[in-house]
Parts: structure tokens; sequence; C-alpha cells
């Protein structure tokens, strides 16, 4: 079996990350993975934030929490374990009109990339309430980023040095079907 393929096979969600921060030459590497990655037509529609700023973060955090709620079943850990994971690293991609598959693949760029230099990734959609359209919070975000206010949140990816090993999920191999 290739190196690609041992890659995607052994990806696998992250939340608990250690403190240190990702290297330049990582994320350099991460961001070509962003750049390359194909899309409808050539559009190259998506424009990312890798986010590193700490307290950026955290204030972020706060502002999610007090838009779905503290005792959010999902989140009710939030001071300890936020929408980020305490992922040193913070990926939020966005894009002017419904460019979703678009970041779909991204994003899966971003994470075979980061698997194969070692980092664990974590996919998350759920910040994307905070991004909700007229919600002024994220426009904040949006502004302290530089996305233009219109543009529509896609997914995020917390990036960062694995601190757990979790248990391989099974897969529903039922799913897949060859029609011939």
């Amino acid at each position: 079996m290739n190196e690609v393929m041992k890659t995607i096979l052994k990806r696998q969600t992250i939340r608990e990350y250690k403190p240190e921060q990702i290297t330049d030459e990582q994320l350099d590497a991460l961001m070509q993975a962003a750049l390359r990655a194909p899309s409808g037509r050539n559009g190259q529609p998506c424009h990312v934030r890798f986010v590193q700023n700490a307290e950026m973060l955290k204030e972020m955090n706060v502002d999610f929490k007090e838009l779905v709620g503290y005792d959010t079943p999902a989140y009710t850990r939030w001071d300890t374990n936020p929408v980020y994971h305490n992922a040193p690293t913070f990926i939020v991609l966005f894009a002017e009109g419904e460019s979703y598959m678009d970041g779909g693949i991204m994003c899966e760029n971003i994470c075979i990339a980061a698997e194969g230099m070692g980092l664990g990734t974590c996919i998350i959609a759920s910040v994307g309430a905070l991004f909700a359209e007229g919600n002024e919070q994220g426009n904040k975000w949006k502004r302290a980023w530089d996305i233009p206010e219109e543009y529509k949140f896609l997914i995020a990816i917390a990036v960062g040095y694995p601190d757990e090993k979790p248990e391989m999920k099974p897969r529903f191999e039922d799913r897949i079907k060859v029609i011939r």
C-alpha cells in the first residue's frame, strides 16, 4: 500500500492537543495543501485563515459560548475543552457564495497533509453558528481576520500535536458498494 493510502487510512479525529505550536515549516506545508486543493472550474473561492493567536481563540470561544449557551451538551467543558479543542492552530474557511464542496475538498487536503506530518486534526462545523448571517459577533471576527462580512463560513479545523490516541471508530462498510 502506498504512503498516501496509509495516511488516509490512519487519519482520525483528535480532540486533545499538546500546547506546542506547529512549526513554521508545517504551517507552510498546510497552507500549500490548502492552496493546491482542486475547486470547481478552478474558481478557488475559499478564503482561509490560520489563526495562531491564543488570546484571540479564547475570546472567540467566549463569543461562541455566549451565542450557543454554556450548557449546550457538546460544550459543557467549554472552559477546559473549548470549541477549538485547545489546538494551537485553528483554520477557518470562508467563501463568497455556496462553495461548501470546494471547502470540503480543501479541508480534506489540509487534514491529510497534517496527518502525514504527524499532526492531529478535528474538523469543526459547530463554530459556524458564530458566523451566521447578521451576527455582529461573527462579523467582528471576520473583520479581525480580513474576511468580507458577506462571505459564508464553510468549515474550521483544529490542528496541533496530538495529546491522545483514541481507538479507531468502526466504519459502515455496507454503505460502499460497486455497481457493475
